[in-house]
């Protein structure tokens, strides 16, 4: 029985085949080496796309495209494969939606979960499709083909069936890419043999769960669409800032804890009662729409609800979502939350946190510990939308201080990992010290 090693290859010494999206590599090996590169069998060299006026004048969108959507647009139709980055509320849903029109060839749209299933769908329909005639969804109890000419579908769905069913696919979309299993992306890509054009979009490639390689050689090279903090400069996306909060806690209890576990200790903060007051009391003071996100459902986000929706004024609408919310309710909540001034979201990361868009967000806390890049810059993503008032975004980072002598707990390590994102980000900050009492 042969063993796998855990490792993956992107050139197959047995029938000796490399990814297509590598071949710019191979040429950046070859030439200081003075060896001769000749693809056969495909076009390797990017196509001048002319611009038409009129295939925008027949899609009829209810706005106009910004400069970065169109050059990721058009270098999407030249290239025919690439891996375009672009980040959180950039509007990738628009960039696809254009491909998909533009081409109107049988497609294939994979996305992570099933939230963006729905989302991508009613994106289409906003955007003046009708996604029922055009688009088939596929998630958990739906059919997994159709003859519809675009289908939406997580890769979780339709990664095991058989290689004829993706034969009909000309296009393919993987939206969300750093989101997909490496194997199980590989095994859809390499199924869809007729897919002449591959594309795949992603708002960070840090920290993901599928190696960029593995990413470049699916779908092609990267090409950067744009950058947050152009966008915020431009006022295409929301005025943005962060209040760290740093919950100290009594000097009994960092020696206490100075030598604890990181599952010890991410049970106690989340279980600590006045901290959970704390947070609670935060959120029933902020004005506009606020999304308060956690880790533990039972352990933390249920109870937080439940303390949130017995202290809330009765006209204020708060709301739960997790794993085990339905997708049809979770869009649901999503489409009252925009029409909303004053909701209260409390919502698992997992859920939230990836490309769910809510244009009209104006707090965002973190109530648990967390130092994924891609999961904390995707939740920050969720407030920067442009809101109906142009109202600035603020996030709240609850961090937990339990630092003794020279030892730093783990989400106080973690809190330095998202301090270097918001340096990076260049997002403004300020930390706030708050003595919690045991």
């Amino acid at each position: 029985m042969k063993i796998w090693d855990g490792k993956i290859r992107l050139f197959n010494i047995h029938n000796r085949l490399l990814y297509s999206g590598l071949l710019e590599y191979v040429f950046i090996f070859a030439q200081p080496r003075n060896y001769k590169v000749a693809p056969i069998g495909f076009e390797w060299k990017p196509k001048k796309i002319a611009k038409n006026k009129a295939f925008f004048a027949d899609l009829k969108l209810p706005f106009e495209p910004r400069d970065y959507q169109l050059e990721g647009f058009y270098h999407a139709l030249s290239y025919k494969k690439c891996l375009l980055v672009s980040p959180t509320a950039s509007g990738k849903s628009l960039i696809i939606y254009l491909i998909v029109r533009a081409l109107n060839v049988k497609t294939l749209i994979i996305v992570p979960t099933t939230s963006l299933v729905s989302q991508l769908y009613s994106d289409f329909q906003e955007y003046g499709w009708d996604s029922a005639k055009f688009c088939h969804q596929v998630y958990a109890g739906q059919d997994k083909v159709s003859d519809k000419k675009v289908v939406i579908s997580t890769w979780q769905s339709i990664y095991k069936l058989n290689k004829k069913l993706f034969e009909s696919y000309k296009l393919v979309i993987g939206d969300e890419a750093h989101g997909f299993k490496s194997k199980s992306l590989t095994s859809i890509m390499t199924k869809c043999v007729n897919a002449e054009y591959r594309i795949g979009t992603t708002g960070t490639l840090d920290g993901t769960q599928t190696h960029k390689l593995v990413l470049e050689g699916l779908f092609g090279k990267v090409y950067k669409v744009t950058t947050t903090k152009k966008l915020i400069d431009s006022k295409q996306l929301a005025s943005f800032r962060v209040e760290i909060i740093v919950l100290k806690y009594p000097d009994v209890i960092c020696e206490q804890f100075r030598k604890i576990k990181y599952a010890d200790e991410l049970e106690f903060i989340v279980g600590h009662e006045k901290r959970n007051k704390y947070i609670r009391n935060l959120v029933l003071s902020l004005d506009g729409n606020t999304l308060l996100l956690f880790r533990l459902v039972k352990k933390h986000g249920r109870i937080l609800y439940e303390m949130i929706k017995e202290k809330a004024d009765d006209n204020r609408k708060t709301f739960f979502v997790y794993g085990g919310t339905e997708t049809d309710t979770r869009e649901q909540i999503r489409a009252i939350a925009e029409t909303e001034r004053d909701a209260i979201i409390v919502a698992s990361y997992g859920v939230f946190s990836t490309g769910i868009n809510i244009r009209n967000l104006h707090n965002i806390i973190f109530a648990s510990p967390s130092k994924s890049r891609i999961r904390n810059l995707q939740s920050i993503g969720r407030g920067l939308r442009l809101s109906d008032n142009n109202q600035e975004t603020v996030l709240y980072d609850i961090t937990d201080d339990l630092r003794w002598k020279n030892r730093k707990n783990y989400a106080y390590r973690h809190h330095e990992d998202r301090m270097k994102i918001y340096d990076e980000e260049k997002f403004p900050y300020k930390i706030h010290n708050i003595p919690l009492k045991a």
